[in-house]
C-alpha cells in the first residue's frame, strides 16, 4: 500500500510517496499555491499523483506550537485534511511535524545544497520527514 505525504503550507504543498512496502518515503513534487484561500488546482494535482501513484492514505503535516497547542496553520491543515477526505474518499490523518522544517533545513545543509537553492526543496524534504515519520511508527 502506498501512502502520500503533505508538508501543507501557505504557498505550496510538499508531496512524498512512500514505497509499495510502506517502508521508505520518497519525496515527489512541490506543488505551488498562487493563492493561499484557492485549492481547486492545487487538490487536482494531488488527485493526479494519488493515481499515478497508486496512493491508498495520504498523511499531512500537522504544524503544532512546540507547547502542543493548535494554532492558526494548525487549523489550516485541519480543514485542507476534510477537504482532501472529502474529495479523495481515502482516509487521511494528520501527522506532527514539530522541526521537520529544521530537519529538512539541516539535511541540505549537510548534502551541500546552497542556500539559495535550498527554498526549491525544502517542502518536498520536509514532506519525506512527515511521512518518513509515520512510517517508522507503524
Amino acid at each position: 500500500m502506498r501512502i502520500m505525504g503533505l508538508d501543507f503550507g501557505s504557498k505550496t504543498v510538499g508531496v512524498a510517496v512512500s514505497d509499495s512496502l510502506g517502508i521508505t518515503a520518497q519525496g515527489v513534487e512541490i506543488v505551488r499555491r498562487p493563492d493561499e484561500d484557492k485549492l481547486r488546482r492545487t487538490l487536482a494535482r494531488l488527485e493526479e499523483l494519488i493515481v499515478e501513484y497508486q496512493v491508498e492514505k495520504i498523511v499531512v503535516g500537522y504544524p503544532k506550537h512546540m507547547n502542543g497547542d493548535v494554532g492558526d496553520r494548525a487549523e489550516k491543515s485541519e480543514a485542507f485534511a476534510e477537504k482532501l477526505r472529502t474529495r479523495t474518499g481515502l482516509p487521511v490523518e494528520l501527522w506532527d511535524e514539530r522541526l521537520t522544517t529544521v530537519a529538512a533545513d539541516r539535511v541540505m545543509m549537510e548534502a551541500g545544497i546552497r542556500r539559495e537553492h535550498r527554498k526549491d526543496y525544502v517542502d518536498k524534504i520536509a514532506a519525506a520527514l512527515i511521512l518518513q515519520g509515520y512510517l517508522d511508527s507503524l
